[in-house]
């Protein structure tokens, strides 16, 4: 596909200095060095068919074959990232499109292939095998996972079907790929206000904190419009997602697709459903806010896309090595190495993709395995919003750094609900220390914008999905047809309800807006950003008043990995996040803010 001329100021992926481009060349020397290991993996995978049917001959037998399986998967995961990092940052790059997918081919081969584990250690029982971790040292290290597993037990299905859902993950993956090649490869945006302002993923954001309305307006419908004209197309290929996510509840035999995401990491459907009521109860906050912008902005009717309109004509300008410093005197607290790790991260060992090109991905995420460097891909834009998303993302890293270090490869994931609450904390820290230090009022004011676009996300749109994504899913489960008007009468209902009647959207643009969120593809994601700035913002301010042992619980928290279930671990570090206390208490900081503006601008 050539390039729009109007996309012009953009730059190509060519043209972006290296320095600012992640360390790809650091997982492997060249795609060469790549492809091998890959035909290797390929190779291999089938012979781990020796282990099958000899668990039961003992505890060495065992460990073997756990340890030869997480080796496994851990070289596959790392195949992944190299692929997956080259198609993110150019989805336009077909080569990178199809090595993304020979990746996930792989990924699913070696699902397949150790999926009869699981069955064969049920068989064996718990006694004998608790039995054989005391025997054997090498054994006990995977003692909370076959714990794990047994909790599971009543829906870990036969070896074969095991194997089939292993296998099935590629195909399954379908409908999010078509979905991310369609809205970040094949869109073409046309641009925004006067000054034909190039409207792409990676600009979006910054077109919304534009000072121009016109601007503003221009962006926002000419982003949204390419999705409604392919809302049949992309209402397919979320109601294909959903439907894959209830036959695989079913054939684990579980009540329903919430009751099933979140029993995979021992979370009580409660917590789900204490956030969405919780969150209803404390819209009035929000419209204190409508209220509050719309004044602030000398505008008689608040749109959308009025949501991240500067409140001052002198928002700082935040260039990438700023950002870093002020990233880093926030997280002081969690000590000099913790600092130094993050610090050279940035600035030396490239683990930022930091600036748009054409035909990069949407959003932000911090990726990797264990063997690589924990990666970030953004699109910095020199403002607040980019900082903040920057110290978001490094919270994730600096996440998955400490338990790669601390942890082994069993242990080496961790759960979405444990993530968010990692990025949204450095988020905290850092604001708080900037409203400490810096006591300029225009600044001020700037750092509680950041603040309030940030709980905007994670505390407004994020729970607001989330009541989208529970009520689609139970359609599906009902075996009703979902349509495109469906889905976007819905969405524009919920956002009625949320924004309330100090906040008018078009209900077309609006309603839309579900499709511009790839979350919606990962089961139940989006209400664990809610969860997370609830646990983050409770952490964080333990830290900062000072609280004994605070930093430390919190950076043991970090090191668990996958060792604890997400909530025990988060209790230990100080916050209980399956009671509806932390929530509250983030809807107070929400308050807080409000409180900050209309005392700095009355």
């Amino acid at each position: 596909m050539t390039n729009s001329p109007r996309q012009s100021s953009v730059p190509s992926r060519s043209e972006i200095a290296p320095a600012y481009t992640w360390n790809a060349e650091s997982v492997f020397a060249s795609a060469q060095a790549w492809e091998v290991e890959l035909e290797q993996l390929a190779q291999e995978t089938p012979s781990f068919e020796r282990f099958r049917g000899r668990l039961a001959e003992g505890p060495a037998v065992l460990v073997e074959t756990l340890d030869v399986r997480e080796e496994l998967r851990r070289r596959a995961a790392v195949v992944q990232v190299y692929a997956g990092m080259a198609y993110a940052v150019d989805t336009q790059n077909q080569a990178a499109a199809a090595n993304s997918s020979r990746a996930e081919t792989l990924i699913g081969h070696v699902q397949g292939a150790v999926a009869f584990v699981e069955p064969e250690l049920l068989a064996i029982g718990s006694a004998t095998l608790e039995a054989w971790m005391r025997a054997e040292p090498r054994l006990a290290v995977y003692r909370h996972s076959i714990a794990d597993l047994f909790r599971k037990q009543a829906h870990v299905r036969s070896a074969e079907v095991e194997e089939l859902l292993g296998l099935l993950a590629e195909p399954f993956a379908g409908a999010s790929n078509t979905h991310s090649l369609l809205t970040n490869a094949d869109f073409q945006f046309q641009p925004a206000g006067g000054e034909e302002l190039a409207v792409t993923q990676g600009t979006f954001m910054k077109l919304m904190a534009h000072p121009d309305r016109e601007t503003r307006r221009t962006a926002w419908e000419n982003y949204h419009n390419p999705y409604l004209a392919y809302k049949n197309t992309l209402t397919s290929t979320l109601v294909t997602s959903l439907k894959q996510n209830v036959l695989a509840t079913r054939v684990r035999r579980h009540s329903s697709t919430l009751a099933a995401s979140l029993f995979e990491n021992n979370i009580p459907v409660e917590v789900f459903h204490n956030l969405i009521g919780i969150f209803r109860q404390n819209l009035p906050t929000w419209h204190r806010y409508w209220r509050l912008r719309r004044r602030l902005l000398g505008l008689d009717v608040l749109h959308p896309y009025d949501v991240w309109a500067p409140l001052t004509t002198q928002a700082p300008v935040v260039v990438f090595q700023q950002a870093v410093d002020w990233i880093c005197e926030g997280l002081a607290p969690l000590g000099d190495d913790y600092v130094a790790i993050m610090r050279k991260g940035c600035l030396e060992e490239r683990w930022i993709d930091l600036y748009p090109n054409q035909g990069k991905g949407a959003g932000a995420f911090s990726w990797g395995a264990q063997g690589t460097l924990p990666f970030i891909m953004m699109s910095y834009n020199d403002n607040m919003l980019s900082f903040s998303t920057l110290a978001h993302e490094l919270g994730h890293s600096m996440h998955s750094y400490l338990t790669w270090q601390q942890q082994p490869p069993i242990y080496s994931g961790y759960s979405l609900f444990a993530a968010e609450v990692a990025s949204n904390f450095h988020q905290a820290m850092v604001r708080g220390h900037l409203l400490a230090t810096y006591t300029d009022p225009l600044f001020q004011i700037s750092v509680i914008e950041e603040a309030m676009s940030n709980f905007y996300r994670y505390f407004l749109v994020m729970p607001t999905l989330a009541r989208f994504e529970l009520a689609v899913h139970e359609r599906v489960e009902r075996r009703l047809a979902l349509t495109a008007d469906d889905l976007m009468g819905l969405m524009a209902d919920l956002f009625a309800e949320t924004y309330g009647d100090d906040m008018t959207a078009d209900r077309e643009h609006i309603g839309i807006h579900w499709a511009t969120y790839g979350h919606l593809f990962a089961d139940y994601y989006v209400y664990q950003y809610a969860t997370g700035i609830s646990g983050a913002n409770a952490l964080a301010r333990r830290i900062r008043t000072g609280a004994p042992g605070a930093a430390e619980a919190y950076r043991r928290f970090l090191s668990a990995g996958g060792s604890q279930y997400p909530i025990d671990a988060l209790a230990s570090a100080g916050v209980d996040l399956a009671t509806p206390e932390p929530v509250e208490a983030a809807f107070a900081v929400l308050a807080d803010y409000v409180d900050r503006l209309e005392h700095l601008t009355a």
